[in-house]
């Protein structure tokens, strides 16, 4: 691409297709030119990629079918580059899915005992099945982990994980995976998306007890969004749902862009009440008597 800009003929579109990237050989990024003073965290890749398939999912679709791991060696490059202008910083591993490899993850977890770096990163409720790594995951410098709870009802999580319904089969341990992990003193923010068919106007209020029962560090309200590629925007598309099929400034994940959406609510009211559900969760004193 910057060959073709340098030449004057940028293409439209470019896609990657069926080719393939070896992470070992991802250069290493100038974080030297970054002003660090102007950042509240810096991101790094550990991986690319998930083993599950939900439907809404752009980034594990769309972008990185295939799951792969960098080597320890070059995350650890990565993290001393930082360090050299950010001497204690805070990094997000901007992975779709960390901890998938769990022995991988491990050994990665002990290489960044003595960086003393500390970090964020997303996963899933699985992280919560290994004591061992939560034990890593603390003394490597985890103090945040954001996992996509989806819904707090099975209704709503049915058929979101396209290929064993995985979803579905862990509601019932998601209470005791968030106890599990913040027991070890890693802060858990629970992602909940509005939308997906299974959802009535009850979901709100069942979202606000599943957070003061589970006992959540902090909330991340999202709107199912059919991104470009997703199965569930081919699925929304050919049942004529999209109320705008290119309205590509709406893919934002805050945005209602299909009706019926959920199909137990209008547009309107799934709208209004997903800016009051967000609005009540950013101003609720109960999550920042937690933070404290």
């Amino acid at each position: 691409m910057l060959k073709d800009y340098a030449q004057g003929r940028l293409r439209r579109i470019y896609e990657t297709g069926d080719r393939d990237f070896d992470l070992s050989l991802a250069p290493l990024p100038r974080f030297d030119l970054l002003t660090p003073e102007k950042y509240n965290r810096i991101t790094i890749q550990t991986q690319r990629g998930c083993p599950w398939r939900c439907d809404f999912c752009a980034s594990s679709i769309a972008l990185s079918p295939r799951y792969k791991v960098k080597p320890v060696s070059r995350v650890l490059a990565e993290i001393r580059a930082i360090r050299q202008i950010w001497p204690k910083p805070f990094i997000e591993f901007a992975d779709d899915n960390t901890f998938v490899n769990k022995e991988h993850s491990k050994t990665l977890m002990r290489a960044l005992t003595s960086e003393g770096v500390r970090w964020f990163t997303e996963t899933d409720v699985s992280v919560a099945d290994d004591p061992e790594l939560l034990s890593l995951m603390r003394d490597a410098g985890c103090a945040q982990v954001l996992i996509g709870f989806e819904s707090p009802n099975a209704a709503g999580l049915e058929a979101i994980e396209l290929k064993h319904d995985w979803k579905s089969k862990r509601l019932d341990s998601y209470e005791a995976a968030i106890d599990e992990i913040q027991s070890c003193g890693i802060a858990v923010i629970g992602c909940f998306v509005l939308g997906p068919d299974g959802d009535t106007p009850e979901v709100f209020d069942e979202i606000r007890t599943f957070v003061e029962e589970s006992g959540l560090f902090q909330v991340q309200i999202t709107v199912l969004t059919a991104f470009p590629g997703t199965p569930l925007y081919a699925r929304l598309a050919s049942e004529e749902r999209l109320l705008d099929e290119t309205a590509w400034e709406k893919s934002t994940l805050f945005d209602v862009n299909s009706g019926r959406s959920p199909r137990k609510q209008s547009t309107r009211r799934s709208r209004n009440d997903r800016r009051s559900a967000q609005t009540e969760f950013v101003q609720d004193p109960l999550l920042d008597r937690r933070r404290l």
